[in-house]
């Protein structure tokens, strides 16, 4: 497809395909009326891979051998709001509640994206937790996010929402060409750990048991079947008395777990 060209039309078969790709892969349920999103975010793909038409570059997503193409197609289309504190009355909650946990503490972003709730949790832990045993584990069905985590450098501009003096304590600003860009110090940068975890399948048997699991901005997207089923399974790695925590505008209403609800969108372990 020529630059400056108008992109190609996306039918709702199309749509469809790609639908179920991103269904089956991540569970996230593409409504109808992101068909114009997702033919506008596909478009640059087919203007960098200079396919003509999307029917053309689905040919090439389905086929067997293409899981990186794939990703790349879920990294467009599932892609997340990520930003340092986001809803920060989560972590006002969490700064209180660590202080009265003695026990070493595992904490997990469960869909933490390019990390920047992951160092979030991590910098709240360092300030706050009253046993200097802690650890963060983020995970996310995306590797190329991950990869974005684990390097730790960020735009210094994502820096707004710090609490004062942790820009200068937490993070090493750049100089020269790394100008405007701040990487996460390498002392809470060591007690992170990133993998790759796609929630909608079996988890993996070594995870164990985390204190704390943020599970935000993600649920939203997923049908109530898949709710109970996600859920379900990360309460088996969170500790009775643990916090599960969602986002502010999402709702596990009507789910049948082992929860009591402490504020809007914080809940308890039974």
């Amino acid at each position: 497809m020529p630059a400056g060209s108008r992109p190609p039309l996306l039918s709702e078969a199309q749509f469809l395909r790609f639908r179920t790709l991103v269904s089956q892969r991540t569970g996230v349920f593409l409504a109808a009326d992101r068909r114009a999103a997702v033919a506008a975010r596909l478009g640059k793909r087919l203007r960098h891979l200079q396919l003509a038409s999307f029917e053309q570059y689905l040919d090439l997503v389905e086929q067997p051998d293409q899981q990186q193409e794939q990703q790349r197609v879920l990294d467009l289309l599932v892609a997340r709001d990520s930003y340092f504190f986001r809803e920060h009355r989560h972590f006002e909650f969490l700064a209180q509640w660590l202080r009265d946990m003695p026990r070493p503490l595992r904490l997990w972003s469960a869909a933490c994206a390019s990390g920047e709730e992951a160092y979030s949790l991590a910098m709240v832990a360092s300030e706050h937790a009253v046993n200097d045993d802690w650890n963060v584990l983020g995970s996310d069905v995306s590797r190329n996010l991950l990869e974005q985590a684990g390097a730790g450098i960020y735009d210094v501009a994502q820096a707004r929402y710090f609490p004062e003096g942790w820009l200068q304590r937490y993070c090493l600003c750049g100089v020269g060409e790394m100008a405007g860009r701040m990487r996460m110090a390498a002392s809470l940068r060591e007690r992170l750990r990133f993998r790759p975890i796609n929630l909608i399948q079996s988890l993996p048997t070594d995870l164990g048991l985390f204190d704390v699991i943020f599970l935000r901005n993600l649920l939203a997207y997923f049908s109530q079947d898949e709710k109970q089923r996600v859920v379900h399974r990360l309460l088996a790695c969170l500790r009775p008395g643990g916090l599960l925590l969602i986002g502010h505008s999402e709702s596990i209403h009507g789910l049948d777990l082992p929860l009591r609800p402490i504020l809007p969108s914080v809940f308890e372990r039974l």
